[in-house]
């Protein structure tokens, strides 16, 4: 008897583990806002000739001012003149309102010191891609995707 009831409750919780592995999982929380403040953040791009400086490690100082979100990104060099936040078709438009460059020094671990074009760019999205048109210095447009994601808080005094 002892027996019978043992295999009956095992098969019983055997049973109640399938239901649950069954039932379809809840999907998760939707990603809050991030705060306003200062965060360092991955900058991603689709592109071994469009991307963050070897220096900077992949990652740009994101700013969140009134849930609106920019990321500052330090480029290679200084062949790319400006970017679009869209594509090449848009960036092309009389009137369109393109991202000018700032000069960057660049620190790199050997001690010697360079600058670089940097780019403020709006971050519609975080984990999400999206579109960068780029200009190059001999005056040819390209489409790109990049994405902004792990943002961490910046720490004090960077």
């Amino acid at each position: 008897m002892k027996k019978t009831v043992s295999l009956l409750l095992a098969a019983l919780l055997a049973l109640l583990c399938l239901a649950a592995l069954a039932e379809p999982a809840e999907a998760p929380e939707a990603t809050e806002a991030l705060s306003d403040g200062v965060y360092t953040a991955e900058f991603a791009t689709d592109s071994s000739m469009f991307h963050v400086n070897e220096a900077c490690d992949g990652k740009g100082t994101l700013t969140v001012a009134d849930g609106q979100m920019t990321i500052h990104v330090t480029l290679a060099s200084k062949n790319i003149v400006n970017l679009f936040p869209g594509l090449v078709e848009d960036a092309k438009q009389e009137g369109a309102a393109l991202l000018e460059p700032s000069e960057d020094t660049v620190n790199y671990a050997d001690g010697t010191t360079d600058t670089a074009y940097g780019f403020d760019v709006p971050v519609p999205a975080l984990d999400e891609e999206f579109d960068v048109a780029i200009l190059g210095k001999k005056g040819k447009w390209y489409d790109h995707k990049v994405v902004v994601r792990n943002p961490v808080p910046a720490e004090s005094g960077e």
